[in-house]
């Protein structure tokens, strides 16, 4: 019995040795299909030493390498240490319904690809984080809902909760969660959406209201951080279990990555003057909290 177990052991230790740093390519079968992703993983990557896990969502017809592109995860990864993985949808689109027409259900998708990672690579599975844009944003809605036993920490980016999840949506342990949303979205609607691409969508202060409610957070206060006239910030704190529910608004903004890279100039000339970048405050929430 022992030595079955340290041949298990070495075969486990050597799988996770053979990851390089830098840029890798993954692929896993799930529900009957080949998923693919895309990774990075930083120089200072020990496969002795347990790492933080960032799991970043593409927004519809987007893919993981475009979505780190945009986002510059993989620079911030190696400043502050952890892995991040960008999955890649079926047909670039991501679905939360699973046995309708055949599709499948990417819940239970990012479920087992936590497990597939945890396989390849020494991951703290204390400090797995998923954060998302757009219609990646709502399936990180969806991930906080059906998932916070495997991951400690969600941001959501220009999405938000679809109407149809959130009765169904009863996590039994408390959910720690950034929303980033610009008030002058024209695709994910400040006011909510009765009914688009993506589904019917509930209003920001809608899906705000959810998680401070279910986490029965007791104060609030505002960020100092930025200027009020140009990002809004609500902090909720006191919460179940040290959870804390954060809200970015971004005064004006459309439908963006804060602070990330993008060939709109006007886009850029915005960004420059908010002053905020998303993956860093996202990163900075996610350091906060363990599961």
């Amino acid at each position: 019995m022992t030595a079955c177990n340290s041949i298990q052991a070495e075969e486990k230790s050597i799988v996770k040795e053979k990851i390089l740093s830098g840029d890798n390519y993954g692929e896993l079968h799930d529900q009957g299909k080949l998923r693919t992703y895309y990774f990075y993983t930083p120089k200072s990557y020990n496969p002795d030493r347990p790492m933080p896990l960032v799991l970043v969502f593409h927004g519809d017809d987007g893919n993981g390498r475009s979505i780190s592109n945009v986002t510059r995860f993989n620079e911030l990864a190696e400043q502050k240490g952890f892995i991040v993985v960008y999955p890649d949808g079926i047909d670039q689109k991501w679905s939360l319904r699973g046995n309708v027409q055949g599709r499948v259900d990417d819940v239970l998708f990012v479920s087992a690809l936590i497990d597939h990672l945890q396989q390849q690579i020494n991951i703290d599975s204390h400090k797995v984080y998923a954060t998302g844009f757009s219609r990646g944003g709502i399936l990180t809605q969806a991930l906080a809902c059906k998932l916070p036993n495997k991951i400690a920490g969600f941001a959501s980016v220009a999405g938000s909760l679809p109407v149809r999840l959130k009765p169904n949506c009863q996590p039994k342990t408390s959910v720690s969660i950034l929303m980033l949303n610009g008030t002058n979205d024209r695709d994910v609607l400040y006011e909510g959406n009765d009914h688009t691409q993506r589904g019917a969508l509930v209003s920001i202060s809608d899906m705000v209201n959810f998680w401070r409610s279910h986490d029965q957070c007791t104060s609030s206060k505002e960020s100092p951080k930025f200027s009020k006239d140009k990002v809004k910030t609500a902090l909720y704190t006191g919460c179940n279990g040290n959870s804390e529910v954060w809200q970015l608004a971004v005064v004006n903004g459309g439908h963006f990555w804060p602070g990330g890279s993008s060939t709109d100039e006007s886009l850029n000339k915005f960004n420059a003057k908010l002053g905020l970048n998303a993956s860093e405050a996202i990163w900075n929430f996610f350091e906060r909290h363990s599961s």
